[in-house]
């Protein structure tokens, strides 16, 4: 097991979403360190992908509760989202899906849906 507290972030690539998510793990969580699984619109991955990207991220996210013992795994939906550019209603909408799809994967930790407006500021729209 690795030194130290963790939470896992499913994160868009986007560099300005990085540090915002990062911070509220850190924060809210009292944890020392966040595993970051990114990719290009990950919310629209975890909801609409192929089974190899889901299956892609998940093992992913297994590494870091397995190996880490990552409490707390956050998906992050984001304004302006190069990689998935809907409107933001349906970014919350398929971030809140994702939430129930990775909590389908009763792995025994906290899953919350986290928006991130165009203020750069962490919104909590689901958890599970």
């Amino acid at each position: 097991m690795a030194e130290g507290s963790f939470a896992t972030a499913i994160n868009c690539m986007d560099g300005r979403t990085q540090r915002p998510v990062m911070d509220w793990l850190t924060e809210q969580f009292k944890v020392d360190h966040v595993d970051a699984i990114t990719d290009p619109g990950v919310d629209k991955i975890l909801t609409a992908g192929t089974p190899e990207q889901i299956e892609s991220i998940k093992n992913r996210v297994l590494i870091s509760v397995n190996a880490h013992g990552s409490g707390y795994i956050a998906i992050v939906g984001h304004h302006d989202c190069a990689g998935n550019p809907v409107s933001e209603e349906e970014h919350r909408r398929m971030t809140k899906e994702a939430v129930e799809v990775v909590a389908g994967w009763d792995i025994p930790v906290r899953v919350f849906g986290l928006w991130i407006g165009e203020d750069w500021k962490v919104e909590v729209i689901h958890e599970r």
